[in-house]
């Protein structure tokens, strides 16, 4: 009697999902081309860096927008810009953002805008895209590669736009961008996630 109501909920779950998602894929080649904008309230974006060898400091910046060009028939001539506000800093610790704005980190006051804009696209064997681009922080410009996997795509009922699901890593290291302080505590290399939504403009 549990299988047959387990088996009913399942089959319940699986038809509200294509309700809420029609015409969903998960082939990059059966996506919709067209000019897409970042779903701001459905995107995140995260960082890991290490804390005394001990522990990771796990953060997230709450204001990030970017825009992309897409043409799942020729997915390596994809453009991606994006920025981040950097006083949207969040470690879940105040006295430590207002710390991280200061001059030695992120120096928001100067520097206000953190930048992502790709210069060229390379399809991996494992089918996920590496974008290669400009990454500007504390004005300073470093080269970044985005290891980017398309989660799928689907009509979007809330929204009532087409949207892309999008998700992405890189590594960087602070040093490079001129941000070397207090090493002893903190390490150089980040690890950065971004998931996000991206929805169609046309």
């Amino acid at each position: 009697m549990k299988t047959c109501l387990l088996a009913t909920l399942l089959l319940f779950l699986t038809a509200c999902t294509h309700l809420v998602r029609p015409n969903f894929t998960q082939e990059i080649s059966e996506l919709r081309a067209g000019e897409y904008q970042l779903d701001t309230m459905h995107s995140y974006l995260l960082f890991r860096i290490d804390h005394l060898g001990l522990s990771k400091i796990i953060g997230r910046f709450n204001e990030i927008d970017a825009s992309m060009d897409f043409d799942p028939k020729n997915p390596e001539s994809l453009i991606l810009n994006g920025v981040i506000n950097a006083s949207s800093i969040d470690v879940n610790n105040r006295d430590l953002e207002s710390t991280l704005q200061e001059a030695a980190w992120f120096n928001t006051s100067q520097y206000p805008q953190l930048t992502f804009n790709s210069e060229s696209v390379k399809t991996l064997e494992s089918g996920q895209l590496e974008i290669a681009g400009s990454f500007t922080m504390r004005g300073i410009t470093r080269p970044l590669l985005l290891t980017t996997t398309f989660n799928g795509g689907a009509d979007n009922l809330i929204t009532r736009k087409y949207t892309i699901g999008f998700s992405a890593s890189a590594k960087l290291n602070r040093s490079d961008f001129g941000m070397d302080a207090f090493s002893a505590f903190a390490g150089d290399e980040i690890d950065v996630e971004l998931h996000g939504e991206f929805l169609r403009q046309k």
